[in-house]
Parts: C-alpha cells; structure tokens; sequence
C-alpha cells in the first residue's frame, strides 16, 4: 500500500462540504476548511449550550465544563498543563498581550532576536517595544536556500539577548527549523524561546515540552477549526509576569489571566471537534500524505516556474513559493483561479522574507499551500495551470 492510500483521501475529503466543489484550495497557510463536525459542534453549542460562565444553572454548568475541557484538548494537542494554555481572538493579539507583559521586565538596550523567515505577527510586536522602551531587534538571516542561519542566529547572542523569537514553519517558503536546536541556543544565552507555531500546526505534532518552548502562540483555524488564537506559556514564566487583566478576572489556572473578557465559548466547541478530527487521522498518516503530494509538486514544477526555498521535502512543510517568468504573482493567481485553482500572492505578512529575497514588498511571489485533504488530481491540476504559463 503507498502512503498516499494510507490516509483514506475520499472519506477525509467526505467530512467536508467545503470540499464538494470543483475549487482546489491551497491556501492552507491563510486559513484551513473545517470539517463539518467543527461546524456542527459550534451551532450545537449556540443552539444548545449559550450561557456565560460562573452560574448554578444548566447552561452556564455546560458552558463552564467546556472552558475545561478545551483547555485540556489544548494541553494535549501542544505537549503542556491545561493551566498553562491562554485561548485569544488571535495569534496575533495574544502575541501582542504577552509581549506586552514580558516589556514590563525589559529595559531599554535588552535585545530580541528574530528572524528573516518570520510572519510579521512575530516581529512586529518586538518593533513596536523597540519604539516603546528602547529594546534593540536584531535579525536573524537565512541561506540562500532559505534555511535558517543557526551559526548567524548564534552571533548575534549575547548577555542582553533576552528573546530568541522565531517560527516552527515559515508561513511563507514552508521553511521548518529545528525548534529544538534554537532553544537550547535561546537558554544558552539565557533567554527565552519564542515559538510562533501557526504554520506548522496542521502539519505535524506540537510538543512543547520536547521542544523547550517557552511561549508558544498558534491558530486553531490554521489546523482546521474556528478563528481564534491559543498560546501557551511556562507556569513559572506565566507566574513571573503581571498579566494585563480585569481586576476580578481569575488568576487561576495561571493561563486565564491572558485570556482578555468573556472566551468565544461557541468557537472553543468548534476547537476541540478540531482536534479530535486531526486525532481521529493521526500525524502518520497525515504527514505521509503531505510528503507525497509535496514531492509531486518539486518533482512536476515547469521549467520556467522559479523556487524559492528549498529544493526537496528535507527541513519543509508542503508549502511553496515561487514566481512564473514574465508573469507577476497576481496574474499567476488569477490565471489559476480562473481553472478552480485557488493560490495566493503576495507577501503574506512575511516582509522580511520578501526583502531578503530581493521580491517587491507587496507583490512578493505566489504561494502554493497543501494540506492533508488535497488530492494528487489536484496538484496535477496546479502544475498543469503554471505550465499553460510558461
């Protein structure tokens, strides 16, 4: 059996109705499809279930044991505590909450490191303290095959080096790092790792722990759920800091105090019908499937097709960036939705990837984004689109 057939792709692909069109989406990296059982779950809960919490009655008690039970799919899903995990509007809002909370142990001259393969969600927070209280960003560059630079990342350490921020997968050039080797370089310098996780969430597991993440901050609707963020934090680090929150707010379990007002309760119904779907597949399974549709694409990509990246499935998640030869990235993206393929173009809030590529800022390049439900069919469909252009 080849490892394409290992995942069932027609019965995935029968849990979304999404689906069930011609369209074929790779645009994972800007948000994923939800099953129908994450939709489901969320309209079972604002049909059955909609109360605050706190309260003696039915509702509210329901409503009260899924905050619980989220926090506990959190915790599993990312390797840590269920007091460890904040959920949010977004990664990058919760970003922006925690950064702000590490400031007030900043000084001005503390120095943050990030990298040229970052979204800007894990940049501009430590730009914006930079212009605040005088901390200096430094960043770290890659290789011309957009692999990250540890030996650069490593020069720039130093006794003020108080955050190694950078991400699991770049959402731009499918970049994976490895997490582990930057932490251990972040805590050799005595400073924290900063995990931006939202593109590396839906293709493969998450452990924070094994990782030695510090912080780590993702998108369920990035792994096929609803918009929203989640974050996780060290108990101790999470203790350490003064949360910015309402006075009669919990603090207790430590992770609450970062969760700002009443929770999007109907979307955390919908988080955890998320990640019981990816637990029902299995990462095996797929990031078998990833890999095979991944190596279809390098293997089929037209002459005339430039990529950016690196050339194999080796240190990468299956999304690829690249330009068409006399063709601006937008009219690569218009060509291919009118044949039902849908891509992005852009810079997808990855400037400083599209500067270090030398990419106008805005038109940046065309990006391809698979995810477990596409097909072979469909990949085919890309590659032949991208030939009609060259």
């Amino acid at each position: 059996m080849s490892t394409v057939e290992a995942l069932d792709i027609q019965a995935v692909r029968a849990r979304f109705t999404a689906l069930d069109r011609s369209l074929a989406f790779f645009d994972g990296a800007g948000g994923t499809q939800c099953p129908d059982e994450v939709i489901d779950a969320i309209a079972r809960y604002l049909r059955e279930d909609n109360a605050n919490v706190g309260a003696p009655y039915e509702t509210s008690r329901r409503t009260d044991a899924l905050v619980g039970l989220a926090h506990e799919k959190a915790a599993a899903f990312l390797g840590c505590a269920p007091g460890e995990v904040a959920f949010g509007q977004s990664m990058t809002a919760l970003n922006f909450l925690l950064t702000r909370a590490l400031a007030r142990e900043l000084e001005a001259g503390d120095e943050i490191v990030v990298t040229r393969l970052d979204h800007d969600a894990n940049v501009a927070p430590w730009l914006a303290l930079a212009d605040d209280i005088g901390v200096v960003v430094r960043h770290a560059d890659v290789r011309d095959d957009l692999s990250l630079d540890l030996d650069h990342l490593a020069s720039l350490l130093s006794d003020r080096t108080r955050v190694v921020a950078f991400p699991a997968a770049a959402n731009s050039v499918g970049t994976a790092p490895d997490v582990r080797a930057i932490a251990e370089l972040a805590h050799g310098a005595g400073a924290l790792a900063w995990v931006d996780a939202v593109h590396y969430a839906p293709h493969g597991p998450t452990d924070v722990a094994a990782w030695g993440a510090d912080v780590l901050i993702c998108s369920p609707y990035k792994f096929f759920g609803p918009h929203m963020g989640m974050a996780f934090g060290r108990e101790e680090l999470l203790r350490s800091w003064r949360a910015y929150k309402v006075r009669p707010a919990s603090d207790e379990p430590v992770g609450r105090r970062y969760e700002l007002g009443t929770s999007q309760h109907e979307l955390l119904a919908g988080f955890v019908a998320a990640v019981d779907y990816v637990d029902s597949l299995g990462w095996e399974a797929i990031t078998s499937h990833e890999r095979v549709l991944g190596e279809r694409f390098l293997a089929g990509r037209p002459d005339g097709v430039e990529l950016y990246g690196l050339p194999t499935m080796e240190g990468r998640v299956p999304t690829f960036c690249f330009n068409v030869e006399g063709r601006t990235s937008e009219e690569v993206a218009v060509h291919l939705a009118a044949r039902d393929v849908g891509v992005w173009w852009g810079n997808y809030y990855a400037l400083e990837t599209m500067r270090r590529l030398g990419l106008d800022e805005w038109m940046g390049a065309v990006r391809a984004s698979i995810v477990h439900y596409n097909t072979t069919e469909e990949v085919d469909r890309l590659l032949a689109g991208l030939a009609e252009l060259v």
